[in-house]
Order: C-alpha cells, then structure tokens, then sequence
C-alpha cells in the first residue's frame, strides 16, 4: 500500500492532474471514478490506483490490470475531483494518423480554434459523438484536451472521437482542400444563415474563440463564412452551443439524404 506523498508515483499523478506539459512529454493523462475507467479501451490503461477503503469493492473490476492501493487520506489529496469515487487511471494518449482520417468518403469534421474554456471542450467532444463527427482538430492555442476538466465534461466520449491537434488552420486547409472537403466558418460577419447551407458532402466547420471568435487569417482561407440567426439582443452563442447546433444539422441532412 502507498502511504507518503513522496513516493514517486504519487508525484506522478499530481504532475499529470497539474501541468499540461508533462503530459504532453509523457503522453499520458488522468482518469478519475469507475464510471470514467469503464469507458477507457483497456489498451490504452499503464496503471490503476485504487483507494484502500473501497479496494474490496473494487478488486474483481480491476483485478486484470496494473494496480496500487492508496491509503485513503493520500488518495483524496492527490484526486483532482471533490467526491472522489475511489480509482484512479493513468491512461496513455490515443493516436491518430490524419492519413487514414482523410480517407473517408463525405467526413464530417470539426476544427477548434483557441478554445479556452474545459467545459466547452468536454462538451464538444461529447456533442460530436452524439452527431457522429469523424475527427475533431484543435488548435495549438486550444485547452489542453487531456486537462482532467476536459476529460471529465467528454464522459468517456474522448476515447470514441478522434482529436488530433494542429497548428493552425493555414496547417489544415490544404489537407481540406485537397479531400474536396467543403470548409465553413461560423461568423457574425456572414451573410447567410446555416440552414440554408448543403452539409451532405465533405464538410469542416469552423468554430472560433469564445470571446474572439475566428482569426481573420482563418476566416479569409475558408470556403464559406456562415451564421447561426439568432432573436432577441443575443450576440452569440455559447461555443459548444453554436458547435452542437451546426453538427446536428448536419447530420440531420445526411440522415435526410439516405
């Protein structure tokens, strides 16, 4: 059983709930709860810490893999969670090849740009599961989608959409482009509202900051800049809002097309 703080492995998990650039060296990330942990591709799972008071509890869930048990004032202190639900998995980082992305036929993706807030992120990736979204690229100035935050918000749905990060739009567009993959950005400045759009095919849409929205450079290299109208003395929607509306038009209009 771990017992002190100073134990190698604790700090390894503390680093890895609390700096994003150690997860990135290590490829790893945190998952918190037995919920969360049945969700995880049991592939990608290099350890378990199980909290003593709950081990008999737990023992037969985790019997076949890698496993510590950690005294229970420990484990509380070092889960980023408030109830903690009495495991703790470190899991190694999912990977994908853009290459083989690229090779469906009429893909429905989404591009993130400097997305700030965890909860939106989480949200988004749960939504385009939900909508059935082929590959979800984020910027390099987007939140860390390892963040414990984020993994949480996703419920599981982190493990079941492919994220892969970019460095900008300017690294994707040719890729687009060359797919005959149809680019649309979501804008206050445009001048035609979604609907009136064709997401059958090929399709990218483009979500910008919360507060900024997309960069201009991003904004002149798309193929179509459109809007979500909007009543009242709204100026915007939420991120993941905006995301999850013109994800699920999409594949309302797939569904239509069968």
């Amino acid at each position: 059983m771990i017992t002190s703080a100073t134990n190698s492995q604790i700090k390894h998990i503390i680093q890895l709930n609390n700096k994003s650039k150690y997860r990135k060296k290590t490829e790893s990330f945190i998952c918190e709860g037995i919920r969360l942990f049945k969700e995880i591709p049991k592939e990608l799972i290099e350890r378990l810490y199980i909290k003593a008071s709950l081990y008999n509890e737990l023992k037969d869930e985790v019997a076949k893999f890698n496993y510590e048990v950690v005294e229970d004032r420990l484990f509380d202190n070092i889960c980023d969670t408030k109830t903690p639900q009495g495991i703790i998995a470190i899991v190694k980082k999912p990977s994908y090849k853009v290459e083989k992305i690229l090779r469906k036929d009429n893909p429905l993706y989404l591009f993130l740009e400097d997305i700030q807030d965890p909860g939106n992120l989480g949200t988004i990736v749960r939504t385009a599961e939900g909508a059935g979204v082929d590959c979800i690229f984020v910027s390099k100035g987007t939140v860390d989608f390892t963040s414990p935050k984020v993994i949480r918000s996703t419920m599981g749905s982190i493990f079941r959409v492919a994220i892969v990060e970019v460095e900008n739009f300017n690294g994707l567009k040719e890729l687009l482009k060359n797919k005959n993959i149809t680019t649309y950005g979501a804008s206050l400045d445009a001048s035609r509202d979604f609907y009136m759009e064709d997401f059958s095919k090929g399709t990218c849409f483009c979500i910008g900051n919360e507060g900024n929205g997309l960069k201009e450079e991003t904004l002149s290299n798309i193929n179509n800049k459109i809007i979500i109208p909007m009543k009242g003395q709204l100026e915007s929607l939420n991120a993941a809002m905006a995301s999850g509306i013109l994800v699920y038009e999409a594949m309302v209009q797939r569904l239509k097309a069968r």
